[in-house]
């Protein structure tokens, strides 16, 4: 099996992508957990059921949605920094220096096809809801709603790409491409 080498800039893409979907996952891990609306809502009341004060649910939630912005901006600026990421990566094949996966090829192995039809899904995936995520922060108002529903949708393909890949990698790295690692990080097999 052909040894793949990866550039410089590919390996830099490659762990910048990588890096802003784990602190994406973070920021929505926190956010349908510890810091759920819902959960902080909760808290805020048992804390006040201890004093003379006392708030609606309502206003608990809106208190519970502005103690948390913060941290959801992040997943916005993660978008982001993000989408720059991904237009980089479209436009670098342009000036030969990566290449777009293309299953079509031919001599490709059934393996070969799948891993690069699991790319271009996986492209297409992140996408969708970068697109669908900057029309939430900058589009219509009426299109929220429904952008919402698809971008939450996110977190399914995301979470199963890294299982995926991780799994693949770790496979061929114990298996016929020992150094894959290695030369992800550093650039060789040493």
């Amino acid at each position: 099996m052909e040894t793949v080498k990866y550039s410089k800039i590919y390996r830099i893409l490659h762990w910048a992508v990588a890096i802003t979907f784990l602190l994406l996952l973070i920021t929505i891990f926190l956010r349908l957990t510890w810091m759920n609306k819902n959960n902080m809502a909760d808290i805020i009341q048992a804390y006040l059921s201890g004093t003379d004060q006392s708030l609606t649910r309502e206003q608990l939630i809106v208190l519970a949605k502005q103690i948390r912005k913060p941290m959801w901006d992040w997943h916005i600026y993660l978008g982001y920094v993000l989408t720059g990421l991904f237009s980089l990566r479209f436009i670098l094949p342009f000036f030969g220096t990566m290449k777009i996966q293309n299953p079509l090829v031919k001599n490709l192995t059934l393996k070969q096809k799948i891993q690069k039809w699991t790319y271009i899904i996986f492209y297409v995936c992140v996408v969708v809801s970068l697109v669908t995520g900057l029309l939430i922060v900058w589009g219509p108002k009426a299109l929220k709603e429904s952008m919402e529903e698809i971008h939450v949708l996110g977190i399914y393909y995301l979470i199963a790409f890294i299982v995926v890949h991780v799994g693949g990698v770790l496979i061929a790295e114990f298996t016929n491409q020992k150094g894959i690692i290695s030369r992800i990080v550093r650039g060789s097999n040493d």
